[in-house]
C-alpha cells in the first residue's frame, strides 16, 4: 500500500485549529476586560470637545468652527497615531504599544485641563489624539488575533460596545456629573482633567496582557506563541502553567509562506489595493458622519435654547442608539455577511440623517432620529473594525488596518469643520443633507472588499 504524506499545516491552520479546540476561557475574558476598559475611557475622551463646546463658546467666545478645529486637531493626530501604531506593531509587537498610548493620552488630558489659551488647547488635543489613535488600532488587532473565526467578529465588535456604545452614551452623563460637582467658570477643565486617573489605572491593569500568538509565531517565536496558547487553554494569564501542550509544529511553520518579511507597500498592491481603497472610502464617510454628530449636537441643542445640562441629557438619550448599534453589530457578526450588514446600516443612516434634518420638528422626533443616526453609524464603524483585520495577513495586518482606521480618523477630524461651517451658514437641514450623502457613498464603497464571515484569518501574502 502506498502512503501519502500529509502536507504540512500552515501557521494559519494550526493556530485556528488550536483556537477552535480551546473555545473561550477565563483568560479570554480577562483579555477582553483589559482591552475594553481602555476603549471605554478613550470614547469618553473623544466626546469631551462636544460636551465642553457650549462652555468653551461662553468662556472664550469661540464659535462652532473653532470647536470643530479642536476635533480636527484631535483626529488628525488620531490618524497619525494609528499610522505610527500600525508601523510599529508589525515590528515590535502589539502589547508594548498599549501602555505607551495610554500614557500619551493621559499627558494630553492633563495639558487640556491646564491650557491657558485656545492655542495650547489645540496642541493638547493633538497630543490626546496621538494616544487615542494608537490605542484603538492596537486594540482592534489584538482582539482579532486572540480568537477563532467563530468568536472573532463578536470579540472585535465588543470594542465598540465599550467605546462607541457605553463610552459614547455615558460621556454626556460624565459631563452632567462633573458640571454638577464643579461649578463656576472653567468647568470644562475638570472634565478634561478627571480622565487622567482611569487611563493611568488601565496601564497598571494591562501588565498581565500577553502578546498575541499570531504575532509571536509570525516572528519565529514559536515556543512563546505556544506558551500563550496554553495560557488561553488553561485560563491563566499569569502564574505558572500546570503543563504545556504542543499546539504548534515549528518544523512545518519554518516553511510557512508568512516567513519572508513583507514591505508596507503590500497593502497597496494586488488584491489588497482594492480592499485598502474601498474600506478607506467607507470609513471616511462613516467617521465623518459620526464625529460631526458627536461634536455639533450639543451646540445645536444649546443654540435652540436648551441649557447645557438639558442638552447633555438629550445627547445621552440619542447616544443610546450607539450602544444598541454596537451590541447588534457585535453579535450578528457571528453569522451575517459583513457587506450585507454595512449596506443595511448605510440605508438606515441615510433615512436618519434626512429625518433629523427635515422632519424632526419636536423633541421626541429629534431623539428618535438622533438615536437611529447613532445606531446606523456605529453598526458601520463596528463592522469595518472587524472586517478590516480579516482582509490582511499577519505581517501587514496591523499596518493595513491602521491605515484604514487612520483615514477614518483624518476624515473625522476634518469634516466637523465643514459640517460646522454649513451649520452656521445654511442651517441644520443643509448640514444633515450633507451627512446623508456620506451614507450613500459609504454604502457603495463597502461592496468591493472580499467577504470574510466565518473564514480563518489569512497568514500568507
Amino acid at each position: 500500500m502506498t502512503s501519502v504524506l500529509e502536507p504540512p499545516k500552515t501557521l494559519s491552520s494550526q493556530i485556528e485549529s488550536a483556537y477552535s479546540r480551546i473555545g473561550l476561557s477565563g483568560a479570554h475574558l480577562g483579555i477582553i476586560a483589559m482591552i475594553l476598559l481602555g476603549a471605554f475611557f478613550d470614547a469618553i475622551e473623544q466626546n469631551t470637545v462636544g460636551i465642553a463646546g457650549p462652555l468653551l463658546k461662553a468662556d472664550w467666545g469661540i464659535g462652532a468652527t473653532e470647536i470643530g478645529l479642536l476635533n480636527t486637531a484631535t483626529f488628525t493626530a488620531v490618524a497619525l497615531g494609528r499610522l505610527f501604531a500600525g508601523f510599529m506593531m508589525d515590528r515590535i509587537g502589539r502589547r508594548k504599544l498599549l501602555g505607551l498610548n495610554l500614557l500619551v493620552f493621559s499627558a494630553g488630558s492633563l495639558l487640556c485641563a491646564l491650557a491657558p489659551d485656545y492655542g495650547v488647547l489645540v496642541f493638547a488635543r493633538f497630543l490626546v489624539g496621538l494616544g487615542l489613535g494608537g490605542e484603538i488600532a492596537t486594540a482592534v488587532i489584538m482582539m482579532s488575533e486572540f480568537f477563532s473565526a467563530k468568536h472573532r467578529g463578536t470579540a472585535v465588535g465588543l470594542i465598540n460596545v465599550a467605546a462607541a456604545g457605553l463610552g459614547n452614551m455615558l460621556a454626556p452623563l460624565v459631563g452632567v456629573l462633573v458640571f454638577a460637582v464643579f461649578t463656576g467658570q472653567d468647568q470644562w477643565r475638570y472634565l478634561f482633567g478627571i480622565l487622567i486617573v482611569p487611563a493611568l489605572l488601565v496601564v497598571v491593569y494591562r501588565r498581565a496582557l500577553p502578546e498575541t500568538p499570531r504575532y509571536l509565531a509570525s516572528q519565529g517565536r514559536f515556543a512563546e506563541a505556544n506558551t500563550v496558547i496554553n495560557r488561553l487553554a488553561q485560563g491563566k494569564l499569569t502564574g505558572k502553567l500546570s503543563f504545556e501542550e504542543s499546539y504548534l509544529d515549528a518544523g512545518s511553520l519554518a516553511t510557512d509562506p508568512a516567513a519572508p518579511r513583507v514591505s508596507w507597500t503590500a497593502v497597496f498592491r494586488g488584491r489588497y489595493l482594492r480592499t485598502t481603497v474601498s474600506l478607506g472610502v467607507a470609513v471616511t464617510m462613516s467617521y465623518a458622519a459620526q464625529i460631526s454628530m458627536l461634536t455639533l449636537i450639543p451646540v445645536i441643542l444649546t443654540d435652540r435654547g436648551f441649557s447645557i445640562t438639558s442638552a447633555l441629557w438629550y445627547t445621552l438619550i440619542m447616544q443610546s442608539g450607539s450602544l444598541l448599534g454596537a451590541i447588534v453589530a457585535a453579535f450578528i457578526a457571528r453569522n451575517l455577511p459583513r457587506k450585507a450588514v454595512m449596506s443595511v446600516a448605510a440605508v438606515l443612516g441615510l433615512a436618519a440623517a434626512l429625518g433629523f434634518g427635515f422632519v424632526a420638528t419636536s423633541i421626541p422626533l429629534v431623539l428618535v432620529f438622533g438615536a437611529l443616526f447613532n445606531f446606523s453609524v456605529i453598526v458601520l464603524n463596528t463592522t469595518i473594525w472587524l472586517f478590516a483585520p480579516e482582509q490582511y495577513p499577519t505581517r501587514i495586518r496591523g499596518l493595513g488596518t491602521s491605515i484604514i482606521l487612520a483615514i477614518g480618523s483624518l476624515s473625522g477630524g476634518l469634516f466637523p469643520l465643514i459640517a460646522g461651517a454649513v451649520l452656521e451658514n445654511q442651517g441644520v437641514g443643509a448640514m444633515f443633507a450633507v451627512l446623508a450623502t456620506l451614507f450613500v457613498l459609504c454604502g457603495i464603497a463597502v461592496q468591493f472588499p472580499r467577504e470574510t464571515v466565518g473564514r480563518p484569518m489569512v497568514e500568507e501574502v
